[in-house]
């Protein structure tokens, strides 16, 4: 037993490793994608919901969207090799400075190498994942995807709920959210451009971000940018998706949002038809034009995995199926089951509560 004892020590006479030193490493080893590991400002991508099986979704997004990517832009192109780089001369070898930036330079080469098109990143909520993309316009490729499997209505996944396509992204700061979007939304509302519109609103782990100044300031933008623009609730050319995941911010303007189901993939498949009998009992139309509101007591609002606890709901959004809609000055903003007047109803709030029932 002494002899065993004895034995014990590493040769080198150092301690031996802890569990965390050793976790860390591996996941060291496992990241070789380049670039951020987790949701942050600066990047553009995609934003998706599952339902409890975020590995299964991200494979689905994987071959979603390498289908539909290789069918827009063509196959991924791939790096040029790290070795027909061109190599400074010896003498630049000699010098201390340049084979310092050589070194630098070669660093960068090499994680440009490992940039994929299609990278999963850590999101920061359950039930969402985020696919960092590179080389491409994530809203033209979402919207793509959508209109094939609106037009085909072939399933072509199992756990992906929604696709949201995500242009840029800042800090979860409203003057920060300020600063930026006076810059982001002007392709689609600074004069001569103009549109109708709604601004859809969701928080995920997320207590700082007030929603009626987010809803409020957002929509004074799109107004400043060109006075033209109004808001739609039933059937806007735009729609403006703010998604806020901890202290970031994403944002993306698509078309044709309540035509595809709020982009939910599960939903987009089904036809009218289906649609008309999936539960009646989920929206009442009054005889009057009003528009219908949400029920309160809905169990599936209650029991969807892929909601956070900061959603609020407006007026439905399937509101194509119910009829026209009243003025936008008789909206009614819905939270938690409390109706109540809003200013900042006027434009909606998107909510992925019902996304399993519409």
């Amino acid at each position: 037993m002494a002899a065993r004892i004895q034995q014990s020590p590493q040769p080198g006479g150092g301690k031996r490793k802890g569990k965390a030193q050793y976790v860390q490493a591996k996941r060291a080893r496992r990241w070789d994608g380049g670039g951020p590991r987790q949701l942050e400002p600066g990047i553009q991508g995609i934003l998706i919901t599952c339902n409890m099986n975020e590995r299964k979704c991200v494979e689905e997004a994987y071959s979603l969207l390498n289908e539909y990517g290789d069918d827009m832009y063509g196959p991924e192109k791939q790096f040029a090799d790290k070795d027909q780089q061109p190599s400074g001369s010896e003498g630049e070898d000699d010098d201390v400075e340049a084979a310092l930036k050589k070194e630098v330079g070669d660093i960068k080469a090499s994680t440009e190498m490992r940039l994929r098109r299609f990278q999963s990143v850590e999101s920061g909520a359950n039930n969402v994942v985020f696919i960092r993309t590179l080389g491409i316009e994530p809203e033209k490729l979402v919207h793509h995807i959508l209109q094939d499997i609106y037009k085909t209505k072939k399933k072509k996944t199992r756990v992906i709920l929604r696709m949201l396509p995500i242009s840029g992204t800042c800090k979860a700061f409203l003057e920060d959210m300020k600063k930026y979007a006076e810059t982001f939304l002007e392709p689609w509302f600074k004069a001569p451009n103009k549109g109708t519109f709604q601004i859809v609103y969701k928080s995920r782990n997320n207590s700082h971000m007030n929603r009626e100044e987010v809803i409020k300031e957002l929509a004074g933008i799109v107004g400043s940018l060109n006075s033209e623009n109004k808001v739609d609730l039933t059937n806007p050319q735009y729609t403006v998706v703010v998604e806020i995941i901890k202290a970031v911010c994403c944002l993306s303007v698509v078309k044709d949002y309540m035509l595809f189901r709020k982009y939910n993939l599960q939903e987009v498949v089904k036809s009218a038809k289906d649609l008309s009998q999936l539960n009646p009992k989920q929206a009442v139309q009054t005889g009057n034009g009003k528009e219908a509101k949400l029920e309160s007591g809905d169990k599936s609002s209650e029991n969807d995995p892929a909601e956070g606890k900061n959603n609020q709901q407006v007026v439905p959004e399937n509101s194509e199926e119910l009829g026209p809609t009243e003025s936008i000055s008789e909206t009614h903003l819905v939270n938690e089951g409390v109706s109540k007047p809003e200013l900042a109803s006027q434009v909606t709030e998107g909510s992925e509560s019902n996304e399993n029932d519409l």
